[in-house]
């Protein structure tokens, strides 16, 4: 019986670790070029894929938020699923979910006891949406798998077939044959010529790699869509919650009449926090992008100059910062938003 015990606990996962290591040794420097990692080509907007809707191009940050939407939905689906049928008692993705929606429901209790309720639904959302794209980025094949084009870049490498699937021919970029871009000068006739050439082509001789998917904290578009939502949102509920007085926040034309010097101090400050809006939308988007973008590059670079061992434990501090990040984003709205419910010179409208 204790032999049988023994055998159960033998170290495979070990030996399955140390043969992935192996394989990534040999993949890395002493395989074919073909097989070795390449440095991406950086690109802060998003990319073009092929695909459009009504007109409206689908970019992969695009196509990547998509996805962490229906991510998302699917969880809020399930969630309201396994509440409606009774059960009391999580396990489970269910505990991971409960948790997170208790956090958020006691971080936004904290900051505004009264107005919780209708803030909660909005900036735990933010918080959710944020944190499924930062961990979705974390798939095998983010930033990796996509449309091999010629490159409008400095760096470039000659494609490589790797196998054909009925009329589908996958290649890969292959690293022992770096190849110089050619540039196209002369105007739109000789971009025409170029652009012509391409189509006549079956591949690409200078090539680069267009993502399917990208991370979606990566575009400033998305960022910044957040961060004016949660500045605009702010708004609404200072007039929600104090009506027409929330703008002498702004506009303190009274204290301008009658509080004399320091009333045009006072009047000035206000034009000061109404730039100060603008500057909550700068910080939002800069902050967010900044870090999952940096993150991001360092993986892509690291895991083609040192591809084996090292990746894992930035993975790990990537999903650190994802979770961070999104949480931070989360904490400013929900301060600013309960901030704006709070009556400005010891007056507050109920």
């Amino acid at each position: 019986m204790s032999e049988a015990v023994v055998k159960k606990r033998r170290p495979v996962k070990r030996w399955i670790v140390l043969a992935l290591i192996l394989a990534g040794i040999y993949c890395a420097y002493l395989g074919p070029t073909y097989l070795r990692p390449i440095s991406p080509v950086v690109s802060v907007p998003g990319e073009p894929i092929g695909i459009s809707i009504g007109g409206f191009e689908i970019t992969n940050t695009i196509l990547a938020t998509l996805l962490s939407d229906v991510i998302l939905i699917i969880m809020a689906i399930s969630a309201y699923r396994f509440l409606a049928r009774g059960n009391l008692v999580p396990s489970g993705f269910y505990n991971l979910f409960e948790t997170l929606v208790e956090f958020t429901w006691n971080t936004v209790q904290g900051a505004s006891a009264k107005w919780a309720r209708r803030i909660l639904p909005i900036t735990a959302t933010i918080f959710l949406l944020i944190f499924v794209a930062n961990m979705v980025k974390m798939i095998p094949g983010f930033e990796s798998i996509g449309l091999i084009e010629s490159s409008h870049a400095d760096r470039a490498y000659a494609p490589y077939e790797l196998f054909k699937v009925g009329g589908l021919t996958v290649y890969t970029l292959d690293k022992g044959q770096p190849v110089e871009p050619v540039h196209i000068e002369g105007g739109e006739a000789a971009a025409a010529e170029g652009e012509h050439a391409e189509e006549t082509e079956e591949v690409c001789t200078a090539c680069e790699v267009i993502p399917y998917l990208r991370g979606s904290a990566t575009d400033l578009n998305f960022t910044f869509g957040l961060a004016i939502s949660a500045v605009v949102l702010t708004q609404v509920f200072g007039v929600m919650a104090l009506g027409p007085k929330y703008f002498e926040k702004f506009f303190q034309f009274r204290k301008l009449i009658s509080g004399g010097v320091f009333g045009i101090i006072d009047f000035g400050v206000g034009f000061l926090e109404i730039i100060l809006e603008f500057a909550k939308i700068l910080s939002f988007g800069f902050r967010l992008f900044g870090n999952i973008f940096a993150g991001a590059l360092l993986l892509s670079i690291i895991g083609a100059l040192l591809p084996v061992i090292i990746p894992p434990g930035l993975y790990l501090f990537e999903v650190f910062f994802g979770v961070i990040q999104a949480y931070v984003f989360f904490l400013l709205a929900t301060i600013f938003i309960s901030s704006a419910t709070v009556g400005h010179g010891g007056e507050e409208h109920h």
